[in-house]
């Protein structure tokens, strides 16, 4: 086993990332890659509609102009190579852009290409296999935006293989930009189960951006200077081992705590977590405090990958529009509720004398600071600021423009106090609403490809075994509490720190007990049902718990809950970052003595 380190930096983890990430982490020793995680599934669509003004267009041009071209020089000169999913639906006209700013600098890079994922040349193929969703069941969608399948880490090491400077690609999953280069590094074959298992792990806590080192913290106090945040750096060993770290002198943080929340991100079942390559299994990873803003973590456990490749479909369905009106003066919110049902009132009016139907959907939410907390908000409505967010759908576009012309009339004819709102911008005018379609597809169906510098680069990732759920072994539940006087209720925040994330129309919250010894208390009190119980005004149906022994942890996926999807959610929290906020409000009975010591 080598005794290398290959020192891996998280320099974006979303198309709005900051730009100071890239001088901060060329800046490190010994630096070897740097990766660039942009793609969520809306943006797949956002891409294909400019594709569709401009054929060619379809990929990430921040990537150019803001993360490379100023450091092309330098990059060459220290040999650290950008992997990133920039490519989007046009990964090949990326390269050929890349290449040509590289030109004009006097850079000679190699620009290595992965794509094959984008399937919208088989829609009607797709189409007559009549597949379904994953989740709902719902048939194939008759219009397509986008269409791709997630692929793996493999091809990126093949490209990485033939002397890339750069790696581009479509849509891959986000972990695989990360495990690409860690397969390439150590040699890792298809069949190293726990080595593949171990880098998606490390690939899930550098592909956030600054989320593992103190982004988005529980405890956002203790976390320095948020204008200098650090990026994370994995320093990734041949065995699986990693330690996270971030740029010496940088702010920010990298603890247990951090780490383990970013873990937890967005993950639903952690003893199934699938990607293309591999199915870990993180319920015995261990995470350790080897030094300031060091963390080891090791115990990440995998087995073999599905057969199949999920795919994503980006499709338009209906209109929407959002009004957005501040009010300002006493009893705000009240004001600001029937400001929202008379607009209400009025525009079905309207769309009446016209024979276009009602509304096919309306979403009200009152913005006066607890708004989404439902039946957990204090302060009786007395805030003297709210906002009236009011969102329609309709089939027609038509419907949806009466609603958006009839909204600001709302200012000069409705409640004292409303001011600028949609007029500034703040809501969303008639578009069109886009919704995700989840299959799976047989690996056998789809390869990928690899080109660098133009010239296409033989690729099989071969076969391996196939995951079955039988392999995965649950942890035995942890004991009960075991006082008596179990009889003083303190929140989940001072026993546990929690970060929460959306995942289609449902979203997890991953719970991790700040010493053991306060789990038997927090697993006690935060049953399925009781989570279930806390989130029901936003229509939480069934909720799962996993438990995640190695770090003391629990994880509660929280299904149809979202209203949609963050694609087309229309409340202010479509991407689930708060709900984790929302529990750590939860009431946990614990002892007299631990709450006399807390």
């Amino acid at each position: 086993m080598t005794d290398k380190i290959v020192k891996i930096g998280g320099a974006a983890g979303a198309s709005i990332d900051s730009a100071i990430a890239v001088p901060q982490l060329l800046a490190v020793p010994g630096m070897n890659y740097l990766i660039f995680d942009y793609l969520g599934e809306g943006a797949m669509g956002l891409f294909a509609k400019l594709q569709q003004m401009d054929p060619n267009s379809g990929y990430m041009t921040d990537f150019i102009d803001v993360h490379v071209a100023p450091y092309m020089s330098e990059l060459k000169a220290k040999g650290v190579k950008f992997v990133a999913n920039a490519g989007a639906l046009n990964p090949r006209g990326l390269a050929a852009a890349l290449a040509k700013r590289a030109a004009e600098q006097g850079v000679l890079l190699k620009i290595g290409v992965v794509d094959g994922d984008d399937l919208r040349g088989r829609v009607e193929e797709l189409r007559a296999e009549r597949h379904r969703d994953m989740f709902s069941g719902a048939a194939f969608p008759d219009t397509v935006l986008s269409i791709n399948a997630y692929l793996g880490g493999f091809p990126i090491a093949a490209a990485l293989a033939e002397g890339a400077d750069i790696v581009v690609t479509g849509r891959v999953v986000d972990s695989a930009l990360i495990l690409g280069p860690l397969i390439h590094e150590f040699g890792w074959k298809p069949t190293d189960y726990q080595l593949l298992a171990a880098g998606t792990a490390a690939g899930h806590l550098l592909e956030c951006g600054a989320q593992s080192t103190g982004g988005t913290f529980t405890d956002w106090r203790d976390v320095p200077d948020w204008a200098h945040a650090g990026y994370p750096v994995g320093e990734c060993h041949a065995d699986g081992t990693i330690v996270m770290t971030k740029p010496e002198g940088s702010g920010g943080l990298c603890s247990v705590g951090t780490v383990a929340e970013q873990l937890l991100y967005e993950v639903s079942d952690p003893q199934a977590y699938i990607v293309p390559d591999v199915v870990c299994d993180f319920s015995g990873v261990r995470l350790e405090q080897i030094g300031p803003d060091r963390v080891k973590v090791t115990g990440v456990k995998g087995y073999a990958p599905t057969a199949t490749y999920k795919v994503c479909v980006i499709y338009e369905d209906g209109w929407r529009a959002t009004s957005v009106m501040p009010i300002v003066g006493i009893d705000a919110a009240a004001k600001a509720e029937r400001q929202a049902g008379a607009i209400l009132e009025r525009t079905r009016e309207m769309l009446r004398d016209r024979n276009l139907g009602d509304f096919r959907m309306t979403h009200v939410e009152i913005l006066d600071g607890e708004g989404s907390y439902g039946a957990h908000r204090r302060g009786g409505g007395m805030a003297r600021e709210a906002i009236s967010k009011v969102a329609v759908e309709h089939d027609d576009k038509r419907a949806v423009d009466i609603f958006w012309r009839e909204q600001f009339s709302a200012m000069m004819n409705m409640s004292v106090g409303s001011t600028i709102g949609s007029l500034a911008g703040f809501g969303r005018g008639p578009g069109p609403v886009t919704r995700m379609f989840s299959f799976l597809l047989h690996k056998e169906k789809l390869y990928a490809n690899v080109l660098v510098d133009g010239r296409e680069v033989p690729f099989r990732a071969g076969r391996a075994d196939v995951f079955r759920p039988s392999m995965v072994e649950r942890p035995p539940a942890p004991p009960e509490p075991q006082d008596a006087d179990t009889v003083s209720t303190v929140p989940l925040i001072s026993l546990a720190w929690a970060r929460s994330g959306d995942k289609g129309d449902l979203f997890n919250v991953g719970v991790i007990a700040r010493k053991p010894e306060y789990l038997p208390y927090i697993r006690a009190a935060l049953t399925p049902e009781a989570v279930r119980d806390w989130y029901a005004h936003f229509g939480a149906t069934r909720v799962d718990r996993f438990d995640l022994p190695g770090f003391n942890a629990l994880n509660f996926v929280v299904d149809e809950s979202l209203a949609g999807g963050i694609n087309n959610s229309p409340r202010l929290d479509a991407a689930a970052k708060g709900m984790a906020q929302q529990l750590l409000e939860f009431p946990v009975p614990v002892s007299r003595a631990l709450a006399g010591a807390l």
